[in-house]
């Protein structure tokens, strides 16, 4: 029988109680809370290695994940099964991205991105705050028995969810995202988990092909976000959703800045991205209103005050479109 086995130490004594008190089921609601917080710590603070499919709309992939913690650090592997494999390292937030394309590997940097099954923040006071919680009968994943959580929101703005959680270890074994008609928007899921024992780095590399060009991603560049008085605010936010981070960035292609403000309500991500459309430049003229739904992402976009306000979240319909219309322009 596979046992998980625990980085040598932890972090912080904090998750040293939440991992090695019992793993019960309570009945009451607050206990399955508790539940969903061990998973939460647990994604983090176990090493395991297995592959997980991921499926949205109508793609499939698979993913192989190798994942350590050494009680100061998280490392993770991830590598897109394919004829051309991407791979995904990940060092306590810091995402390097090695994305095969032609004869070329692109090297992307990224930070601060929750992968399965880590997709829950240790942190649960705003969740609660916006969903319900109730358990379904036991099930089975990858060969384990599993605790059937439903995550439901209180109102029509962010989707409802379903988690399958290791009923020994607290492990998010599986994970499906549903929209307000219950249908499947997203389902992430472990088929094969072995747990490591090791703390051992070598596996922390991405596999070179010496046939093929590696080449640096040309990034955004930040620019500092100053905090300064800007020519517009957001008056009223969707109900649970707060800003989260703020940034100004110069794109290839835009002559102007692009502000980049992120939201969320612990769960759920919304990225809202405002330019000044210039005078006098010749450009195709955008659509006043744009708003479509792929997948499980909703867009949407429209002309404000000669700028374009454009908003992307794995949210419903609504909730975009009520942030875009959050976004007032001062006189």
């Amino acid at each position: 029988m596979t046992h998980f086995v625990l980085a040598r130490s932890f972090a912080s004594a904090t998750l040293i109680a939440v991992l090695l008190s019992s793993f019960n089921v309570h009945a009451s609601e607050e206990g399955l809370w508790q539940v969903l917080q061990k998973a939460a710590v647990a994604a983090r603070a176990l090493s395991y290695k297995g592959i997980f499919v991921c499926q949205s709309a109508k793609q499939i992939r698979s993913v192989e994940i190798t994942h350590m913690y050494d009680g100061q650090n998280e490392f993770a592997r991830n590598v897109v099964l394919g004829n051309s494999p991407r791979e995904v390292l990940n060092q306590s937030g810091n995402v390097v991205i090695y994305n095969p394309r032609n004869e070329k590997i692109i090297i992307e940097k990224r930070h601060g991105q929750n992968m399965f099954p880590a997709v829950l923040p240790v942190d649960l006071t705003s969740i609660k705050a916006s969903y319900s919680l109730r358990s379904n009968e036991n099930e089975r994943v990858a060969d384990r028995s599993a605790q059937v959580l439903v995550l439901e929101p209180k109102d029509g703005l962010r989707y409802s969810y379903r988690f399958w959680i290791d009923t020994e270890y607290g492990l998010l074994l599986k994970s499906v995202m549903f929209n307000n008609r219950n249908e499947v928007m997203e389902s992430i899921g472990f088929n094969q988990l072995t747990l490591m024992n090791t703390v051992a780095l070598d596996w922390f590399k991405p596999r070179i092909d010496h046939n093929k060009n590696y080449v640096m991603e040309q990034e955004q560049e930040i620019v500092a976000d100053t905090g300064e008085p800007v020519d517009w605010e957001v008056k009223a936010l969707p109900a649970g959703y707060r800003k989260v981070d703020q940034l100004i960035r110069k794109v290839p292609g835009k002559p102007e800045l692009v502000t980049h403000v992120i939201f969320s309500d612990g769960l759920a991500s919304v990225s809202l991205f405002i330019e000044h459309m210039p005078k006098g430049v010749k450009q195709k003229p955008p659509p006043k209103i744009m708003l479509t739904t792929t997948g499980n992402t909703s867009f949407y976009s429209n002309v404000n005050n000669g700028h374009l306000v454009t908003v992307i979240g794995d949210v419903p319909e609504a909730t975009v479109v009520q942030i875009a219309n959050a976004v007032v322009f001062k006189k």
